[in-house]
């Protein structure tokens, strides 16, 4: 894969368009555009289904190089729960789904994600992104459910 010289993300004003242009790249599998996302902070991290988890720029890009080694990936927030934490941190809970190739075609896959978002004074970035497999019933599950027992 080619690499070229880091895209600025222009400055965001809101969590909600930084995870725009998230999901943009991802679906263009555009390393440099997804990159542009990220923290300037080193300590940014991130976690896929499967993988280790990672810390900094270069395991981050790396990362997502392999991901777009096939083009780009088709995932699509269904439901977002936000948080913000003092104005300057925000939390995206992401219920998404996935296309994704299987042995008897193409399927849907669910993925839990965790987006943590901090303001910059390049506007805002992502900080943390983590994702974890889901299960299908979480695709047919209506947006708002009551609160559950966690332990």
């Amino acid at each position: 894969m080619k690499r070229s010289k880091p895209l600025q993300a222009a400055l965001m004003a809101t969590p909600e368009e930084i995870e725009a242009q998230f999901y943009e790249a991802l679906h263009q599998g555009d390393i440099d555009k997804l990159m542009a996302v990220w923290s300037d902070d080193d300590d940014i991290a991130c976690a896929h289904p499967g993988g280790a988890r990672v810390h900094g720029h270069a395991a981050a890009r790396s990362v997502f190089e392999m991901m777009f080694a096939q083009g780009g990936v088709a995932a699509q927030p269904l439901q977002v729960r936000r948080t913000a934490c003092g104005g300057s941190v925000a939390i995206h809970h992401v219920l998404q789904s996935v296309a994704v190739k299987t042995a008897n075609g193409p399927d849907t896959a669910c993925m839990l994600v965790t987006n943590v978002y901090v303001k910059t004074p390049r506007g805002w970035r992502l900080m943390v992104h983590h994702a974890s497999n889901g299960s299908a019933d979480e695709l047919e599950a209506p947006a708002e459910r009551g609160a559950a027992l966690l332990h």
